[in-house]
Formats: structure tokens, C-alpha cells, sequence
């Protein structure tokens, strides 16, 4: 495993973003693991969440593109330290563009937050995690109707790697063959289970044979078989 993505794995724990124990997900589900991306709060986790998005979205998909595009809500602030990422990492000047809930008709009027979507633009999709996928069944119609836009791909910070509505692989994947487009994650739940098992990781043990046997249960029901 790279470096980087081990060094995001601890950096999850670190900020409280991803958490072990006994969580009831929307859907229902009860799970050994939570991710919640919103409590990356200050000004230097943003600025490295934004150089691990930068980093693997060059590994997987290279810099061949012009536009972050990141949904409503949680992928706003995304596509903007994304984009900065880039231009500190690799010297790139790539733009940022979201949407609203709402289209707004005065001032900045329109669907779309930061820059315009011109034909022939080439974006990257950023969002936190996918689930189900419903965010992206939501937005690419939207930036797709809007101008003649090449999605390059869709970057996640953690693919849960748990089955989709389809019943055969992960949603990640569904989204990959419904829009045609490659997805990929920072990291998945196997890598952070097999960096993070009996290791010591701020100060304590995160998985220990506890929480890896709860793990190994959930994807027994879950996970992709």
C-alpha cells in the first residue's frame, strides 16, 4: 500500500472522521464503522484533505482535465481544496464548480456555484463517500445538461466496498458502469482494515480482534461477494 494512502488512513482517525464501534447508518444498517466527513473542520485538515484528494486523483486519472466538480452539499468545499491541491502539488490550473439544491435567480443566478461548465470541459467528480450513488444519479444529468461535458472520473475518499441496490458489486462500481465513467477511492475498507488491525494508531489500538471480528461479520451480510 502507498504511503500516502497509509499516512490518510491514520489521518482519518486522527480527525475523528472515521470512527469504530456500534453505528445505525440511514439506511438502517448496523455498522462497526461510521465516516463522517464533516468534522474535518480546520484550516490544516482541509489543506490535507485537499493534497490526498489531489494525489490520488493524479494516480488513478492523471491531469488531463479541466474542472472539480463536486455535488451539493459535502462536495462544495471538496472541489475547492481539490482544486488548490492540485495547483500546490503538481502546478496545475484546474477549476472548481458545484451545484445548488436550488437554482438561484438573482446575483450569481443559476444552478451552478463557482465556474461556468463550457462544452468540451473535462471534470473530475469529487465526493466524500458513495453509498448508493443517489448524489451522482442526482448531479450528472444536471452538469451534463448543461454543456457537452467528458466526466474523467469520480474520486471518493473511502469506498465502504459494501454491496449496491444492484446486489452484485459496490456502488462505486454501479456507478462506473451505469455513466461509463472510472471511479475510484483514496482508500477502500480493506486497506484501512489491514493497516489499522492490532496497530497502535493515536495513541491506541483502533482494531483489535473486537472490532475485526465486527468487521468480518458485516461484510459477511454486506459486503461484495
Amino acid at each position: 500500500m502507498e504511503q500516502y494512502k497509509q499516512e490518510f488512513i491514520e489521518f482519518m482517525v486522527e480527525c475523528d472522521v472515521l470512527k469504530f464501534g456500534d453505528f445505525t447508518l440511514k439506511s438502517g444498517r448496523k455498522s462497526p464503522f461510521f465516516m463522517n466527513a464533516g468534522a474535518y473542520v480546520t484550516g490544516d485538515q482541509l489543506h490535507r484533505l485537499g493534497l490526498y484528494y489531489a494525489r490520488a486523483i493524479h494516480d488513478r486519472f492523471g491531469l488531463d482535465f479541466d474542472v472539480v466538480f463536486g455535488p451539493a452539499y459535502k462536495g462544495i468545499p471538496l472541489s475547492v481544496i481539490t482544486a488548490m491541491g492540485i495547483s500546490e502539488l503538481y502546478g496545475k490550473q484546474v477549476r472548481y464548480c458545484s451545484n445548488r439544491k436550488e437554482a438561484k435567480d438573482h446575483g450569481d443566478a443559476g444552478i451552478l456555484l463557482g465556474s461556468a461548465l463550457e462544452d468540451g470541459d473535462r471534470v473530475v467528480m469529487v465526493e466524500d463517500v458513495t453509498t448508493s450513488g443517489k448524489s451522482i444519479e442526482e448531479t450528472y444529468p444536471i452538469i451534463t445538461g448543461i454543456a457537452n461535458v467528458e466526466v474523467k472520473g469520480l474520486m471518493v475518499s473511502l469506498n465502504r466496498l459494501e454491496v449496491g441496490k444492484g446486489g452484485s458489486m459496490c456502488a462505486l462500481d454501479e456507478v462506473s458502469e451505469r455513466y461509463g465513467f472510472p471511479t475510484a477511492s483514496i482508500v477502500d475498507m480493506a486497506e484501512v482494515t489491514e493497516h489499522l488491525y492490532n496497530r497502535e494508531c493515536q495513541g491506541r489500538v483502533v482494531i483489535d480482534d473486537t472490532i475485526k471480528a465486527a468487521i468480518d461479520a458485516y461484510y459477511e451480510t454486506y459486503g461484495v461477494k
